[in-house]
């Protein structure tokens, strides 16, 4: 299959994933804005809110108010977080698409993270599971630090197979390989992704990126050589982990969805809507961006020949003109 002929699915998460991490609380008349705004975009899914105790997340503590505001768009899924059975029960009587649970592939990470081992919260996600069964909301686990941790380093892969293999028993939709703390390499990303492809098959695998160390992009790159087509992003990079030392943002959306309509890639996002709606977040949380083609524009982007320039050949030709 050709890239002109492959279609990725592109999801934003800048909403959920990049506002709770933002010291500027934004207004929730702005929040719904925000969304409102990507949803005419052409996102495949958009994270709009966490389901988290307001007072572990102020900066999400609107999450009823802004569900209930947002105009939804036909074709586009709206997700939210999900961390616990209190959650679930909020987020139950928001008309939500999809529930995304969380917990982390690391033990240690696990018990910084979320404050409990990973059997622990195997069990709760198991109950959030059940809240949900029987409704039209589908299931996404998000398996953090799916290819390393900063306090164990890399995650073994049979780790990862039987989490995946636990949660593909209770009946989920999707599975979210996290590379929580931008620790990923291509090689790995590859490697990792047939694997868990060829294991199992029937579910749908996202990816998500962080580029602590500038590799976002090719690890996106690696996840598409293993057949991944589904991708999570987050406009102008908002997000991080704040349990990753020197962590950045996560990957951006307008650089993600520029590379692959370079190469090919249908994604059906409007790359040139999602750079003009980048351009207004500087207003909304307080401080610059760290997108890459909302600063330089797109490559084929053409400009003018500078003046000075200009003139200068023109002052040259007519010299030759005018030699004898």
């Amino acid at each position: 299959m050709t890239t002109s002929a492959k279609k990725i699915y592109i999801q934003e998460v800048a909403p959920r994933d990049g506002l709770q991490n933002e010291a500027q609380f934004v207004h929730t008349e702005d929040k719904t804005a925000f969304i409102d705004a990507l949803s005419l975009c052409g996102f495949a899914k958009i994270e709009a809110t966490s389901f988290t105790s307001p007072k572990a997340i102020p900066a999400l503590k609107d999450a009823e108010e802004v569900m209930k505001r947002i105009k939804r768009q036909p074709g586009v899924e709206y997700t939210v977080l999900v961390p616990n059975l209190r959650g679930a029960e909020r987020a139950l009587h928001c008309a939500i698409d999809e529930a995304n649970l969380v917990m982390s592939a690391s033990e240690t990470h696990n018990m910084t993270n979320l404050r409990m081992r990973r059997q622990d919260s195997l069990l709760q996600l198991s109950e959030v599971i059940q809240v949900f069964a029987g409704s039209s909301v589908a299931i996404n686990v998000s398996l953090s630090t799916a290819f390393g941790c900063p306090m164990e380093g890399e995650v073994e892969k049979a780790t990862l197979l039987r989490l995946i293999e636990t949660f593909a028993q209770k009946g989920v939709r999707g599975i979210t390989l996290c590379d929580t703390t931008g620790m990923a390499y291509p090689s790995q990303v590859e490697d990792i992704c047939r694997l868990v492809r060829s294991h199992f098959p029937h579910l749908q695998f996202t990816l998500h990126f962080h580029d602590t160390r500038g590799m976002a992009l090719a690890n996106t790159l690696a996840a598409l050589s293993a057949g991944i087509d589904r991708f999570d992003a987050s406009l102008g990079g908002l997000g991080g982990c704040p349990y990753a030392p020197g962590a950045s943002g996560n990957v951006s959306t307008e650089d993600m969805v520029h590379m692959l309509h370079l190469m090919g890639y249908r994604t059906q996002v409007d790359l040139d809507a999602i750079i003009r709606v980048a351009k207004t977040l500087p207003a909304l949380i307080g401080h610059n961006i760290r997108s890459s083609v909302t600063q330089a524009g797109k490559t084929d982007d053409l400009h003018p020949i500078p003046q000075c320039f200009e003139q200068g050949i023109m002052n040259k030709c007519h010299a030759i003109q005018e030699a004898p």
